[in-house]
Parts: C-alpha cells; structure tokens; sequence
C-alpha cells in the first residue's frame, strides 16, 4: 500500500466525537452538556435513537454520547475544543460547580481541563492572539 499524499484527498473539519456513557445517563449528559456547557440536543436517527445515547452541537463541534455496558469514564484520552473566550467559558463552568484545571504546557494556546458529569476528561483551548 502506498501514502495517500494531499494532492489525492484532503481532510474536512471533524464531524463529530463520540464519549461513552453508562446505560441510563441521557438526563445526566442533557444537564452537563446542555445545561452546563450550552449546547443543543439534537433528534438522533430513529435507528440509532433505539441504542440509547445522545447527541449535542455548538458552533461548529458535535459531541456523540454513546451507551457502553462496560462504561469506564476516559481519564486520558479527551477531545481538544477550541473556545473563543475561553476565559469566559471557564468561569461559566466553574459557576456551575464544574472544576476547571488551567494548564500551559501547549505553547501558543491557554487551555484547561475539566470533566463532564460522568468523568470523561475534557480539554477546551484557545490559540493566543500572539502565536
């Protein structure tokens, strides 16, 4: 098998993350990832709609919430959402009794962690205006 170089394909934006949740946690993602964070539930196709899960957008991101039996919250692996303002957004989350841990380990961005309701790992970051 060959490299594919850019000149054959090129990658979009990403469409969508999924995050494992536990059976039964839809009410619970709806108050973090809704409530909390201010994103917008969307329908899921009726088919999928019957394995449970839900599904959530803002601004240009979609998060998927998946049912997993054997649910383990990821303590590691996280996805990187980028924020404008993100210092507005921390104090939004820490108003909400969501603990925000500020890191600047990546050059030319100011990023924390946080963790949804459920202990999935959450990396939100902002490119600095200067970089």
């Amino acid at each position: 098998m060959t490299d594919q170089t850019t000149e054959d394909y090129a990658f979009g934006p990403l469409h969508h993350v999924q995050l494992a949740i536990p059976p039964g946690a839809e009410d619970q993602c709806r108050a973090f990832w809704g409530d909390v964070l201010g994103m917008t539930e969307l329908e899921k196709p009726p088919v999928l709609a019957a394995r449970g899960g839900c599904w959530f957008r803002g601004g240009g991101l979609e998060v998927h919430l998946g049912v997993e039996a054997d649910f383990r919250p990821s303590k590691k692996a996280h996805p990187g959402i980028l924020v404008r303002n993100l210092r507005a957004f921390a104090k939004r989350l820490e108003a909400k009794g969501v603990e925000v841990t500020w890191d600047d380990n990546f050059p030319g961005h100011d990023r924390f962690y946080a963790f949804d309701s459920l202990g999935n790992r959450l990396e939100f970051l902002e490119p600095l205006a200067d970089s």
